[in-house]
């Protein structure tokens, strides 16, 4: 265990406290990845491992948990998506398993999916992609924020990191705030504490781990992949609005632009109306994200990844990992 200098602990104390944890570092929640074995891996190596539940049935959800903490003693959350259909029973699971920690992502949490979770026992952390929306979110009863910029794998928002902090960090003191997206180093870590942050989340950094289940394939094109070769989806028209995606670009990136104005040449051909083209160009990416990760599929799959993809270039246990992230952050403060 790599022991965090006195100015490092003094610095990420509220996240350590908050989380339950020796480090401050969440494990990011990506669909396909975040599971079992990662996520107690995480944990068991001082920080806090993230189940990513996504399209997950309540019974599936259930197992995944029961089995993670078979992995691990130490503390772990959920990730749960707001717009699941089944998100009061999937918040019942947590609760039932004594998950401490619940996430709150894709959308505005309601505040009745706040009280579940907090009369239930477990601490609600929730995404906020603007000032506005953290006090909100805060007057809601969350109990941390998570401040995610646009170099982040995945579904990103529109602003950077640096910029984000800089508006959220001096003005939100009441709950911990945890930042990600683009973020690679100890160094970096240890920059947004000193700004205020109480601690970071990381997912790309995790991806090439020992412990982690993605495809072989998945991981070689990370240690290949730079931080340009992390590119976000193409929205060729407004009228057919793109969820921005952050993944490394390759056949079905460029496949999609080509489809996209397929579609659309179909629309304004008066073939498919406006639900119909807007319904094909969501679909698209359904099982893309599986397709990579899982099956290694490096043409036609999704790989989201973050632009920190390019600090990435070896395969090796998550606790060396999160070691290297430690001894990089106590060289910055001493």
């Amino acid at each position: 265990m790599t022991i965090a200098c006195d100015r490092l602990n003094k610095l990420w104390q509220r996240g350590r406290k908050f989380l339950g944890t020796e480090y401050a570092i969440l494990g990011g929640a990506m669909s396909w990845i975040s599971e079992r074995s990662l996520v107690s891996a995480l944990s068991n190596a001082g920080g806090f491992g993230v189940i990513a539940c996504g399209g997950m049935t309540p019974e599936l959800l259930e197992a995944e948990i029961a089995t993670t903490a078979k992995m691990t003693d130490k503390p772990f959350g959920v990730n749960l998506i707001t717009m699941h259909p089944q998100l009061e029973k999937l918040i019942g699971v947590c609760l039932k398993h004594k998950v401490t920690h619940v996430v709150l992502a894709g959308g505005i949490p309601a505040k009745a999916s706040i009280a579940q979770i907090k009369e239930g026992g477990a601490k609600v952390i929730c995404f906020a992609p603007a000032l506005i929306m953290a006090k909100k979110l805060i007057r809601s009863g969350a109990d941390a924020i998570v401040i995610e910029g646009s170099e982040a794998g995945g579904h990103i928002g529109p602003v950077s990191t640096s910029v984000l902090v800089q508006e959220i960090l001096p003005h939100v003191k009441d709950i911990p705030v945890f930042v990600a997206g683009g973020i690679g180093r100890g160094e970096t870590i240890a920059s947004y504490l000193e700004m205020g942050a109480a601690g970071c989340q990381l997912g790309t950094a995790f991806v090439c781990t020992d412990e982690c289940t993605a495809h072989e394939n998945f991981k070689k094109g990370f240690m290949r992949g730079n931080a340009r070769d992390a590119v976000i989806s193409v929205q060729l028209d407004p009228r057919f609005p793109v969820i921005p995606v952050r993944a490394l670009k390759n056949a079905a990136s460029e496949d999609f632009m080509v489809m996209q104005r397929e579609v659309i040449n179909e629309y304004q051909a008066e073939k498919i109306d406006m639900k119909a083209a807007q319904l094909k160009i969501e679909l698209y990416w359904v099982g893309a994200l599986k397709a990579a990760a899982i099956d290694g599929d490096m043409e036609k799959g999704s790989i989201m990844a973050g632009q920190s993809v390019g600090m990435v270039k070896e395969i090796k246990p998550t606790v060396a990992v999160m070691h290297e992230l430690v001894a990089q952050a106590n060289d910055y403060l001493t």
